[in-house]
């Protein structure tokens, strides 16, 4: 996992709300960006707070243990 205060230049990152996310509050999601080397992800109440990279391999193994 890559944790850093910033990851990289966050204004040129296109934010998008994960499919994984409870549908059933609008205000409950987490928010994923992607490119190439890294999946940035944050709180979609707290876009400016801390949030995190990880390598794609590492999403993708996440994903696949939620089923």
């Amino acid at each position: 996992m890559i944790h850093e205060a910033s990851t990289g230049d966050a204004a040129e990152l296109v934010w998008f709300k994960s499919s994984y996310s409870d549908t059933s509050n609008p205000n409950d999601c987490v928010e994923v960006a992607t490119t190439p080397c890294t999946v940035h992800v944050r709180d979609s109440k707290n876009v400016e707070g801390p949030r995190f990279a990880v390598a794609p391999a590492a999403w993708t193994d996440f994903l696949q243990l939620l089923g």
